[in-house]
């Protein structure tokens, strides 16, 4: 049999939205921490964050940070704490005073992992996005570019998704998605129904969609896949741009108009 310590290792999950957070910001888990510092010397309150504890937020070794902390993850990365891949710890607990002020979330019995709510789905991503999506026609030679104004809904962890009346760069070719929300990735179908006096002349178009959800939680990318005229599989990118988080009528029809690259 292991070792307590071999044991809690096992199961413990990495924090990837955290890490890549600090990647995005292109900072490494040393300049991370002295920016937090830096900052509870801002709000009047030190840390003593490090290289290491970092590394045991990105591991999971730490599953929650101490409210000191907090404040200072929030401040660097302009980020609420709740989106930054953390778990937050549930009873039974003890709570010990550390040096800082802050508190340590600790199982009743020794050795028992502490239990941890499901993880926050991220923010609600309802309201109008800019679609784009890239595609290569065969027949002509040459890469496309197709643009939506989207209103997304989102509810739990189901996304779906419909263009707005007139809101597509090739007249009445509405767009719609069939989406699915785990963590940072979007995974999902789409279709679009093409102009009946258009190149494609009517056809209906469907395939699958993965996207990657930036850490500011206003932009999507990643790849479709679909078949084509010449019934061949084809993929290429797509992305999604927030632009209104408001789905009021008046900025829905606001964006009731072709977009603009």
């Amino acid at each position: 049999m292991g070792s307590r310590g071999s044991m809690l290792g096992r199961m413990t999950t990495p924090n990837e939205t955290l890490r890549a957070v600090r990647i995005g910001l292109r900072l490494s888990q040393d300049e991370f921490a002295k920016r937090l510092r830096a900052a509870g010397t801002e709000q009047g309150e030190p840390n003593d964050a490090s290289k290491r504890l970092v590394q045991r937020w990105e591991s999971g070794e730490v599953g929650f940070p101490r409210p000191v902390y907090v404040r200072a993850l929030e401040a660097v990365t302009k980020l609420s704490v709740d989106r930054l891949g953390f778990t937050s710890p549930q009873l039974p607990r003890r709570v010990s005073m550390d040096a800082t002020g802050g508190h340590d979330m600790t199982s009743d019995e020794p050795g028992v992992p502490v239990e941890v709510a499901p993880a926050p789905t991220g923010e609600d991503f309802s309201g109008v996005w800019l679609s784009r999506y890239e595609f290569y026609s065969s027949s002509r030679e040459n890469t496309y570019t197709g643009l939506h104004h989207v209103v997304l809904s989102h509810r739990g962890n189901r996304i779906t998704g419909q263009s707005l009346t007139g809101a597509s760069s090739n007249p009445d070719s509405p767009l719609s998605f069939d989406l699915t929300v785990d963590r940072n990735i979007v995974t999902g179908s789409w279709v679009e129904q093409t102009a009946q006096d258009g190149y494609y002349q009517g056809a209906r178009y469907h395939g699958a969609i993965q996207l990657l959800v930036d850490p500011t939680g206003r932009r999507m990318a990643g790849k479709w896949v679909g078949f084509g005229k010449e019934f061949d599989v084809n993929t290429g990118p797509w992305e999604l741009r927030l632009l209104d988080k408001s789905t009021a009528d008046d900025v829905l029809s606001r964006y009731s108009v072709p977009p603009e690259e």
